[in-house]
């Protein structure tokens, strides 16, 4: 089980374990927002509700010049699975201009691509194949992309999850 730990501003900091954020909670430094009633934590005095949300009460400041790591994974989750070129389900990453022609490994270069269209295309750029993009490459912003475990959220942390969105 997982619990979402949010700044003392409600902004998502964090997914940990239930364990930690039971030590979190019986150590003062986080309060409980949110539990799961129907999996409670036995312990040799008792029980508790499972935590799955939890706030902590002092603020943590968040360095502003985080920067998201390139990976093949981030690519796909932030084009939602669907190739830049047709629209299709995407399980492959392309480099707009190929790496053979000095293109480099970044956010503005990469786009989710389905299997055909990254074999049509090969080692020619989308213009040289009349084609055109979907969407244009970004890097991604926002909280929940320097969150680590926010792309499997459970159902529980949506109302929190929003705001940052």
């Amino acid at each position: 089980m997982r619990t979402l730990v949010l700044n003392a501003g409600y902004e998502p900091l964090a997914v940990v374990s239930f364990k930690r954020a039971i030590v979190l909670v019986m150590n003062q430094k986080a309060t409980i927002v949110a539990a799961d009633a129907e999996h409670p934590v036995w312990g040799s005095t008792g029980s508790w509700d499972r935590p799955s949300v939890i706030i902590l009460r002092n603020y943590v400041r968040i360095p502003s010049g985080r920067h998201v790591p390139v990976s093949r994974r981030g690519v796909l989750r932030r084009d939602a699975h669907r190739c830049g070129y047709c629209g299709n389900s995407a399980n492959t990453i392309d480099h707009v201009l190929p790496r053979s022609r000095g293109g480099k490994d970044s956010w503005e270069n990469l786009i989710a691509c389905c299997l055909r269209c990254n074999n049509l295309k090969g080692d020619r750029t989308p213009s040289e194949m009349s084609w055109q993009l979907r969407m244009t490459p970004r890097p991604p912003h926002g909280t929940s992309w320097l969150v680590r475990g926010i792309e499997r959220a459970l159902p529980d942390w949506e109302e929190y999850l929003a705001p940052a969105a």
